[in-house]
């Protein structure tokens, strides 16, 4: 098997689909949450945010009208380039690069966003090192991933291999998300497990989507507590000062 050339294919992917097409139902509400969860640890006191694979740029959408500098960086030029058009800002600037190459100098970011991402990078551990290197003193790193993904595999009609659903190539748990990083300059890890298959099967988005996010919140952690099948996980890398 050819080994993955993640630049080209990630490159390609975004000229070739819409990641700002506008999304409905269960998907909607389901992106609607980890934009909340994210916003949730957010520290209040930023003042630059670095946002990793930008996809639609909600980062820029929410963050910039608050006076905080977002960075939209992404490995096309696609993304970043709409996500400015949109989203036309004194502070927020577009930034075409490989997540495993930032062109940044150490400790530039207050915060480092990287949701829905590390699932399809190819080397979680380098992925990981290279972002929390260029957080700030006090800051931290942020990531979104599903949680415990049983990765799905399709036979692919040009190659004949087999090729994961989604571009998802690692599952995460707490135990592999902690064990990424263990620098001397880590002085915390947390997470949460949020989402349930079930209610997202039973297509409760109908209802729940008119609670405000505490509220949903608790409703969450209810039913993980009961039934203990999230979706997603979100964990916070904290750098000392």
């Amino acid at each position: 098997m050819n080994e993955f050339n993640y630049i080209e294919h990630y490159k390609k992917d975004a000229t070739d689909f819409d990641y700002f097409e506008e999304k409905k139902g269960t998907t909607a509400h389901d992106e609607r949450r980890v934009r909340e969860y994210i916003i949730s640890k957010v520290q209040k006191n930023v003042k630059s945010i670095l946002d990793v694979g930008c996809g639609r740029a909600w980062v820029a959408k929410y963050f910039t009208p608050k006076n905080i500098e977002v960075f939209s960086f992404d490995i096309s030029i696609t993304n970043p380039s709409r996500a400015k058009k949109l989203y036309p800002s004194e502070h927020h600037i577009g930034v075409v690069g490989d997540s495993f190459h930032l062109p940044f100098a150490d400790e530039s970011f207050d915060c480092v966003i990287a949701s829905e991402i590390i699932e399809h990078v190819v080397d979680p551990a380098l992925f990981i090192k290279e972002l929390f290197r260029v957080v700030k003193k006090d800051g931290e790193l942020i990531v979104t991933t599903p949680y415990k993904e049983k990765i799905q595999y399709y036979l692919c009609i040009h190659c004949n291999n087999k090729t994961p659903a989604h571009a998802h190539i690692h599952s995460f748990d707490e135990k592999i998300l902690a064990g990424l990083y263990k620098g001397n300059d880590l002085t915390e890890f947390n997470y949460n497990v949020f989402g349930d298959k079930l209610l997202i099967i039973f297509r409760a988005y109908v209802i729940l989507q008119l609670f405000p996010f505490w509220l949903w919140r608790i409703k969450d952690w209810f039913f993980n507590t009961l039934f203990r099948n999230p979706v997603h996980i979100i964990c916070v890398y904290n750098k000392s000062k």
